[in-house]
């Protein structure tokens, strides 16, 4: 995944968090169209009792500077490969036991030798599966999440478009959804089936100017659902 994902403010979104039982009041979504590493996201996490938003720096390591909790670019981490889940010592190997989330997605970029492509569901919005971290900034003393998006090995469909990987796509099913989110109730040897390459949604690919900008340049094509 090269790193860009927009989210949009639509119904596909709201049925999205409504199946997981989000409560839009406690805090609004955030939208953007061009949302790049670093920044800061929206993410869905599971407290035991209830479902909510947070907001999440687009980067799962993170250091003190200057008094403050920021980026450690030293190192992307933006994305967790799955193949490192399971490897102790690694950045996700605790996360994924003790905080995955979810990240609301409305489309993604993937890019292949200097060309870029708009990968956007059709019908729905996308469930990322990913990670997250606390961290408590020295000078506020507030509470900073940190997240990543777990990325697998390329499905034969994606490959084309992108043939290093591609980002977890949770199924549409909210069970399973909300199993991912369990983190503290569902053991993470029982994920094992998510982490190999699937395409659980429709994706429709258009060319598109560069990763920044999504004007398309060419013509879509659908990918089929597995």
């Amino acid at each position: 995944m090269c790193g860009r994902f927009n989210v949009t403010d639509d119904p596909y979104m709201h049925a999205l968090l409504d199946s997981l039982g989000v409560d839009l009041g406690q805090l609004p979504i955030r939208v953007g169209n061009d949302i790049a590493p670093t920044e800061t996201v929206s993410i869905v996490v599971s407290n035991g009792k209830e479902t909510v938003l947070k907001e999440a720096c687009w980067w799962l390591l993170m250091h003190h500077e200057d008094g403050r909790i920021r980026p450690l670019t030293k190192y992307a981490s933006f994305n967790t490969r799955s193949d490192k889940l399971n490897v102790q010592g690694s950045a996700g190997f605790d996360a994924f036991r003790q905080t995955r989330c979810i990240i609301p997605a409305s489309g993604f970029v993937e890019t292949q030798q200097g060309n870029a492509y708009a990968m956007d569901p059709v019908g729905s919005a996308i469930a990322f599966g990913g990670l997250f971290r606390r961290w408590i900034d020295g000078t506020t003393g507030e509470e900073v999440l940190s997240c990543s998006i777990v990325t697998l090995p390329p499905h034969p469909k994606i490959a084309p478009y992108h043939a290093k990987s591609m980002p977890l796509i949770l199924p549409p099913d909210p069970d399973i959804q909300r199993k991912w989110l369990a983190s503290t109730a569902v053991n993470a040897g029982e994920l094992e089936a998510l982490l190999s390459p699937q395409l659980p949604l429709p994706l429709k690919v258009t060319p598109i100017e560069k990763a920044s900008k999504r004007n398309p340049i060419g013509e879509s094509v659908l990918l089929a659902a597995d």
